[in-house]
């Protein structure tokens, strides 16, 4: 499934989050050319993402100890103590591809060799921009598992824990990446580099992780459930 999101709003506290500040002084010219950046940087951005959901086939162990969590009708598989815990009793699992679009990483190469400064505040838009979309993709995914009668926890991406990076192939193949223009380097380092690939739960029973309250919730802005009455904590 393919999904385009209009986002025309990112939170300026992450995107200084990633530009690494810390309370420092920050000047009225600096504070000007940040909020251009982030509105060239939502201009210039195509959001879309390529959402799936598999049931879980099975669980296993390797001769190493390896955990696996095999998919049905799929070659992924999900490898690792990560993946054995976050998906513990899950019976279907969510994955999605997100990306911002190569207008956004034609930018950034343009900007590295004009001007610095720019390419710092647009890089850490983007950065902020990107998580935004992978915040709507899980959304989506979430109200899939509410139409499930199904409970959800976070995303997660490889790369984080012990899910190895080379799960990136397979997962990007299953998603059909490419139709996003996702491509991988050598290194499986995606293309364009502000992409998330990521794995969301689904389970019969709520979970902890689950969000107490929509308030603080990072998928709010774009929660397709909320609008019916109802909550994805059921």
């Amino acid at each position: 499934m393919l999904e385009s999101y209009e986002i025309d709003l990112v939170d300026r506290t992450e995107v200084l989050r990633y530009l690494g500040y810390r309370g420092q002084d920050v000047t009225p010219e600096l504070d000007a050319r940040l909020d251009e950046e982030i509105d060239h940087c939502i201009r210039t951005s195509r959001p879309q993402a390529s959402l799936r959901v598999f049931d879980v086939e099975s669980r296993s162990q390797r001769e190493d100890g390896t955990h696996v969590v095999h998919l049905a009708g799929s070659p992924l598989e999900l490898a690792g103590e990560s993946m054995r815990e976050h998906l513990d009793s899950a019976v279907k699992v969510g994955a999605f591809a997100v990306t911002i679009g190569m207008g956004v990483e034609r930018e950034l190469r343009r900007l590295s060799l004009t001007n610095h400064l720019d390419q710092l505040l647009f890089d850490a838009a983007a950065t902020a921009l990107v998580e935004r979309a992978a915040d709507a993709a899980e959304a989506s995914l979430i109200a899939r598992a509410h139409e499930f009668g199904l409970f959800t926890n976070y995303r997660f991406s490889p790369g984080y824990g012990d899910l190895p990076m080379e799960t990136q192939p397979p997962l990007l193949r299953e998603l059909g990446g490419e139709r996003l223009g996702i491509t991988l380097s050598p290194t499986l380092l995606m293309t364009p580099t502000k992409s998330v690939t990521a794995v969301v739960g689904m389970f019969e029973q709520r979970q902890s992780s689950t969000r107490a309250s929509c308030a603080h919730c990072p998928c709010h802005d774009f929660c397709k459930i909320r609008p019916t009455g109802r909550t994805c904590r059921g």
